[in-house]
């Protein structure tokens, strides 16, 4: 007997609805502190561990193994779980995983408790942007996912900044102590605000796994894998890139990250409103826009001034693409919705893996700490190529 589709959800009212999206952002918050903070503290852990800093690394690497592995088993294994419960139960892991995070007494399980807290990340992403697109009705989809994306980008401005801050006077384990903090305000703010959401959509596992089969699927997840690579290539050399290149103090690292964090709270914001207005339009500004930033922070790098400013343009323009390529997985995924949206943050790790490898495969090959950007322009570009082939092949589809 198929599926029934769920039963359509009464619109609460605008108080309710803002602290249900409130909630949402919150847990954004909370995993994008916690995504980020561990780069900062490296020479911390490191030292605390007695390991290498590159050893210590493999903590990082080891929650977006967490994120990429998580997205997709959990979404698919869930497609019919209630989703208040679902949102519920996810924050729950990511607070467990920090809290082993906090008490690991060695490199291994440190690395473990990594994995652990980056299985929920994007699947608590993907559901959100799910339910709050839900909540605010079909033509504010674009807007939902901007505004529960709106606690990640905050978290680069305020909660990165925080974190670090206590790891560097408290001890590192204390910045995660933080983390566990937000996400226990979460599970509470979630319990308190968000209405009760059943499935988004009817659906099951196979016919969430089903859409792998779909090529937009993987063209869309291409755009990002590949595309959005090039903003981490900056950001993960950034620090020194600034004092290298730029000549500045470290005291102006933080302020150069801050600038960027910043960006991405202006595009995010700015990202939502155009891809309701035209999401392919909108991935090809956006897209375009990272490429030229790229390009320019070449030359603009040199300088203070102007490189504070195309810093902002790199975090604001790539930040803006996130949206619009999550509404378009939920245009192409058709009846695999949840798997869509989760994988939209999977395909986001693996550029971030891969921007920061290709970044220090062009340093470790003599070009200098300008060339991260300029494989990252590359990176854009290939992005719009990929984004063109994806509309290509649209167009094919309807005239046939």
């Amino acid at each position: 007997m198929p599926p029934t589709a769920p039963a359509a959800l009464v619109a609460p009212p605008p108080s309710v609805l803002k602290l249900a999206v409130l909630a949402l952002a919150l847990g954004g918050f909370g995993i994008g502190t916690n995504e980020f903070v561990a780069m900062g503290l490296l020479p911390d852990i490191a030292a605390s561990l007695g390991v290498s800093e590159p050893s210590a690394g493999h903590i990082i690497s080891a929650y977006a193994l967490g994120v990429v592995i998580g997205a997709p088993v959990i979404a698919a294994l869930t497609a019919r779980a209630p989703r208040k419960a679902l949102l519920l139960t996810l924050m729950a892991v990511f607070v467990l995983g920090n809290v082993a995070s906090v008490l690991a007494p060695t490199y291994g399980t440190l690395v473990a408790a990594r994995f652990v807290a980056g299985l929920p990340h994007g699947a608590y992403f993907g559901i959100a942007a799910l339910v709050a697109a839900r909540l605010l009705g079909p033509g504010n989809r674009a807007k939902a996912v901007a505004q529960v994306m709106t606690g990640l980008t905050v978290a680069t401005v305020v909660g990165v900044p925080l974190a670090s801050w206590l790891g560097q006077h408290l001890g590192w384990r204390s910045a995660f102590v933080l983390v566990v903090g937000i996400g226990i305000a979460t599970i509470v703010a979630l319990w308190l605000w968000l209405p009760s959401v059943g499935a988004t959509h009817a659906s099951s596992p196979l016919t969430e796994l089903g859409a792998l089969k779909r090529p937009q699927v993987w063209l869309a997840l291409g755009v990002g894998m590949v595309g959005f690579g090039g903003m981490f290539a900056v950001y993960t050399y950034v620090a020194t890139t600034l004092t290298d290149v730029t000549g500045v103090g470290r005291a102006w690292v933080p302020v150069g990250l801050m600038v960027f964090g910043a960006g991405m709270v202006v595009g995010n914001f700015l990202g939502g409103r155009l891809a309701d207005w035209s999401v392919i339009r909108s991935l090809y500004a956006t897209m375009a826009a990272l490429g030229i930033a790229l390009a320019v922070f070449v030359v603009a790098s040199h300088h203070s001034v102007t490189a504070l400013i195309v810093l902002f343009v790199i975090g604001a323009s790539g930040a803006a693409i996130a949206p619009a390529l999550q509404t378009r997985l939920m245009d192409v995924a058709a009846d695999a919705q949840t798997l869509a949206a989760a994988l939209n943050h999977s395909a986001l790790n693996i550029a971030n893996a891969a921007g920061a490898w290709i970044g220090g495969m062009v340093i470790a090959a003599g070009f200098g700490y300008t060339a991260p950007a300029a494989a990252g322009a590359l990176l854009a570009a290939a992005g719009l190529v990929i984004l063109t082939c994806s509309v290509l092949l649209q167009r094919k589809e309807v005239d046939a």
